[in-house]
């Protein structure tokens, strides 16, 4: 009873603390201007140059908080609040991008990984809750098996994320330090809007862990049966 609850726990209520963190957070510090009363495209523009990437477009994007980087097309998009604004969040969300535009022209490691995991960890995360769901229906443990071990690659490319989100947060701060755009006395804010988005992701990666361990215990206890 105490592991169900656990479970719901991980399942509910950490993703719903962590977007209210980040919420929270970036309401907060989108109404602080950083000192240097740069837009979160300027910020952007600046740190590329610095590191040669001229060939990386910046766009606007709509929604709020749609901020990435797109490898494909070499574009680094923000929403229309950072793009325009200039707010300590705008800064520290554009470097951020940023930072996964430095990973890419550097090749880095486990951006590479995860990107070789799209294609199996987009089918795994369509198809496991199929072969899971038809497996205890039709009590074909083999389907089962099918689908737990196609959940773990969706697991893994969370899990992935999470060192790849990580190192481009710490890139964006120290690009935002060494080229002057923030001062000392902002590394403190940019940093709390960094570590609140970070929490996103490692709520997904408890949620994504949390499910896989409990489909891979219902099936080795029906196994056992």
């Amino acid at each position: 009873m105490i592991g169900y609850l656990v479970y719901l726990a991980i399942l509910i209520l950490v993703p719903l603390w962590a977007q209210g963190k980040v919420k929270s957070t970036y309401k907060k510090y989108s109404k602080v201007m950083n000192s240097n009363m740069v837009t979160g495209a300027q910020v952007a523009r600046k740190i590329l140059d610095d590191n040669g990437l001229y060939d990386v477009r910046i766009e606007e994007t709509r929604g709020v908080l749609s901020d990435h980087y797109d490898p494909r097309k070499k574009v680094v998009r923000l929403s229309s609040d950072n793009y325009h604004g200039y707010s300590a969040a705008a800064a520290a969300i554009a470097a951020h991008e940023v930072g996964h535009a430095i990973q890419d022209a550097e090749s880095y490691a486990f951006l590479r990984f995860r990107h070789s995991l799209v294609p199996i960890a987009g089918l795994g995360d369509k198809m496991s809750f199929v072969f899971i769901i038809a497996g205890f229906l039709l009590n074909q443990m083999g389907l089962v098996l099918v689908g737990v071990i196609f959940m773990s690659f969706a697991v893994l490319f969370q899990l992935v994320t999470l060192p790849v989100e990580f190192d481009a947060s710490n890139r964006a701060m120290t690009q935002l330090v060494s080229s002057g755009i923030i001062r000392n006395n902002e590394e403190r804010q940019t940093k709390k809007v960094l570590n609140a988005a970070a929490l996103t992701y490692v709520a997904a990666a408890l949620v994504a862990l949390a499910e896989l361990i409990r489909f891979a215990a219902m099936f080795f206890l029906s196994s056992d049966d």
